[in-house]
């Protein structure tokens, strides 16, 4: 069996598609589109080469997107002041923090700073608990992390909408991927475990999975004989592996050569998950967008 690739690409250019209309629709409605800013504390290479994408593609669908840059050893209290500076601010529907922060601040007291309603990340207690509580399909009036629910537009493009008792696995407990990515599939009526290092007899655990989810952060760990034949294989993995060329070589947590002979579908890493981790930050940002515009007439 050569899996199917599920191209990430072509998923994440879709719905940009269908967001850039929403986008001018909502332009004509109140006058203003939508305002997202992004906030950078530091000069981390790996989250400048982020925001710059999220700014890029903001403005190509017509988000009114900008960076707020912070220097390194900005202090907690003036990031709490910006934040609620652009919490008060009307023009700006979505904030997101781009993490990692510096040492001196506290990532868990400025995700609690965010106003819930412009919380585009939906890491805010507010939002995962909305998550968690949901019942049924997740619609488009939650703010959800831009991860699972960007895997869960590549499961339902490679299954279709009848995901019910699928047996689903996770692999990967963190808040940002593997506990919302959970929430997902139980609303979408899967049958989900959570998986992680330490589960005994890993690879029995994800040989019972038609849909695979890997989000553990450790490069190629589930190999290609913990597949069962047919799965559906989501990696959400970015990991930098050492090459002879001294460059390097991005690779997900699944072993993918050997899982391709197994597996019914995998995403390839890169041009999987992550063109629409992107895609679906934009997604949350139109969703606030009108509901706060909505909000306030």
């Amino acid at each position: 069996m050569t899996a199917t690739i599920i191209d990430g690409k072509a998923a994440a250019t879709a719905l940009r598609d269908e967001l850039k209309a929403k986008v001018q629709a909502l332009q004509a409605a109140h006058g203003r589109p939508p305002g997202l800013i992004v906030i950078l504390v530091g000069d981390h290479p790996a989250s400048q080469a982020y925001v710059r994408t999220k700014e890029r593609m903001a403005a190509e669908i017509g988000i009114a997107g900008d960076i707020l840059r912070l220097p390194a050893d900005t202090s907690q209290a003036a990031l709490l002041a910006e934040i609620a500076r652009l919490n008060r601010d009307p023009a700006v529907h979505g904030i997101l923090v781009q993490l990692p922060l510096p040492p001196q601040i506290d990532e868990a007291a400025v995700l609690l700073a965010l106003d819930p309603a412009k919380d585009v990340d939906g890491f805010h207690p507010v939002n995962v608990g909305r998550l968690f509580s949901a019942k049924g399909a997740i619609g488009d009036d939650l703010l959800v992390p831009c991860t699972p629910y960007g895997s869960m537009v590549l499961l339902r493009r490679q299954l279709g909408d009848d995901l019910a008792g699928r047996r689903a696995v996770v692999v990967g407990r963190s808040n940002i991927v593997g506990k919302p990515m959970a929430a997902l599939l139980l609303a979408a009526d899967c049958t989900v475990t959570i998986a992680h290092s330490r589960t005994r007899d890993l690879p029995a655990v994800c040989r019972q999975a038609e849909i695979l989810v890997a989000a553990v952060g450790r490069p190629e760990m589930i190999q290609g004989d913990w597949i069962a034949p047919g799965a559906v294989v989501i990696d959400v993995g970015i990991n930098r592996i050492a090459t002879p060329d001294g460059k390097g070589r991005l690779v997900g947590d699944v072993a993918f050569a050997a899982a391709a002979e197994v597996a019914g579908a995998i995403t390839p890493v890169p041009g999987g998950v992550g063109p629409m981790t992107v895609a679906c930050l934009l997604r949350n940002t139109v969703i606030a967008a009108r509901l706060i515009e909505a909000r306030h007439g």
